[in-house]
């Protein structure tokens, strides 16, 4: 067996691994990434990128039917070329692929292709893909575990690929189907109803829980749950699956292989629940199959996370082990976006700086769906629960001229302390393009600005933003507009 030392190795190449390895590269720092199949990760090759840019068709589809009802220009939409669409989804992934490999390239990253087992807490052994031998390497600084996650499943809803999928391989599927079940109320699963539906599709979107999006704030999913219903979706919540299994009649309106559920709600007589796909969006797991935690002396929680013993620098209970992205445990959010920051924090850290500890209440959460919704901070009932006194404001979006233009309807919530120079606790939105407005308020909560703070500055006209602005000038007693 071969030995090679570097100063940091990554095992994993997605967003946390990736950005680790950049980092501690442009500080001065040898790395060496072992990744088994390419780096980007499920973000970038089977989750946030493709399915962002899906979704992007979708709202194209959605617009063709808005200019010709709403708008008076006789637009028609004659199909959907699936395979242009896929071509241009894979061009988007490839290109922003070679991208990170160039930057790894250019910042001298050392990108090992290969399974990684851990030998010790520095030692790594690497089946690597090219040769099918076995290469021990060393890290003089430090470890670091970026191996990521994978979709929970169900027991007897194995994956096919084609009538039962997982959010994994939901965009590789072949086609579009005519009907979708959909079970998983969270965000991945509101994002695969949300595109389907677009897509002509009938969905029905099953969730547990009492309310879509449980983990937001309780107005972010009465309004979102409003806007799908209008859109033709059936949404059942507090339904749990039964059981499942596959038909070779189980397509809506037509013949063919399909999907049969047995559903039962809170309230009433069990529903079965008849489509050509099933897509199972019931959460993730991490991934750590033979990764050799044990051999390094690194333990897992009971859910497989990899907990650190140190938030402050996400390094394990084993001195020089740390850990970034969908291994983490909560607070971690399971965010490509946190897992770049976790990323920065690590190899910072391995470098000799201090870097500041990732704030995971001030990381912005968003649903890619049609609507949109997206927030940061704590909710109204999250801050009640923590013995917090709070005020809230609502402002529906279409208070604004901008929002009438979008016609979405959509809303902007504020929690925050009594009085204009109370701290924003949170801000919770609904709407289109919600995506792109959230990063002024993810300051406002991680500067515990206020909203007299906020309300001294001046947001454009006419857009969606200033819906933003017009809720903390009402909070601040300034408002000029009253809505009941």
């Amino acid at each position: 067996m071969s030995g090679n030392t570097t100063d940091v190795i990554v095992i994993g190449g997605g967003t946390g691994g990736y950005s680790t390895a950049l980092r501690a590269a442009h500080l001065g720092l040898g790395v060496t990434l072992v990744e088994r199949e390419l780096v980007g990760g499920t973000c970038l090759h089977r989750g946030c990128v493709p399915s962002k840019a899906m979704l992007h068709a979708a709202e194209l589809v959605d617009g063709v039917a808005e200019a010709r009802e709403r708008w008076g220009v006789k637009a028609t939409l004659d199909s959907v070329d699936w395979s242009a669409l896929v071509a241009t989804r894979d061009d988007i992934v490839s290109r922003n692929h070679k991208g990170v490999e160039g930057q790894l390239s250019k910042a001298g990253v050392t990108v090992v292709r290969g399974t990684a087992t851990l030998a010790g807490p520095r030692h790594v052994d690497v089946e690597t893909a090219a040769h099918g031998g076995r290469e021990r390497w060393t890290a003089r600084r430090g470890l670091v575990l970026a191996t990521g996650s994978r979709p929970r499943t169900l027991p007897g809803l194995e994956p096919s690929g084609e009538h039962v999928v997982t959010s994994d391989d939901a965009l590789f599927a072949p086609g579009l189907p005519g009907s979708v079940l959909v079970l998983g109320g969270g965000a991945i699963g509101v994002e695969y109803a949300s595109f389907h539906r677009s897509m002509g599709a009938e969905v029905t979107l099953v969730e547990a829980a009492e309310r879509l999006l449980p983990l937001e704030d309780a107005d972010v999913s009465r309004q979102l749950t409003r806007a799908l219903k209008k859109r033709g979706i059936t949404v059942l919540t507090g339904a749990r699956l039964v059981d499942a299994h596959r038909t070779d009649a189980g397509r809506t309106g037509g013949s063919g292989a399909g999907v049969e559920a047995r559903v039962r709600p809170a309230r009433g007589a069990e529903t079965v629940l008849a489509a050509e796909r099933l897509l199972v969006a019931v959460g993730r797991v991490p991934v750590t199959d033979g990764l050799g935690l044990a051999a390094a002396g690194v333990a897992t929680d009971e859910r497989g996370h990899v907990p650190p013993a140190d938030w402050t620098t996400l390094e394990t209970a084993v001195p020089g082990v740390h850990v970034v992205g969908d291994l983490l445990p909560p607070p971690s959010l399971g965010l490509a976006h946190a897992s770049f920051a976790e990323g920065l924090v690590v190899a910072e850290t391995l470098a000799g700086l201090s870097p500041r500890p990732v704030d995971y209440a001030a990381v912005p959460r968003v649903t890619y769906s049609s609507p949109q919704t997206a927030s940061v901070g704590l909710s109204e009932a999250a801050a009640r629960a923590d013995g917090r006194e709070v005020v809230t404001n609502v402002l529906p979006l279409t208070a604004t001229a901008k929002g009438m233009v979008h016609g979405q309807g959509g809303m902007v919530k504020v929690v925050a302390e009594p009085g204009p120079a109370g701290r924003v606790l949170g801000v919770h939105l609904v709407g289109p393009h919600v995506s792109e407005m959230i990063a002024e308020s993810q300051l406002a909560v991680a500067w515990d600005a206020s909203p007299e703070d906020i309300a001294q500055h001046i947001h454009p006209h006419p857009t969606l933003s200033e819906a933003v602005g017009e809720a903390f000038l009402t909070l601040a007693g300034r408002g000029l507009h009253q809505h009941g």
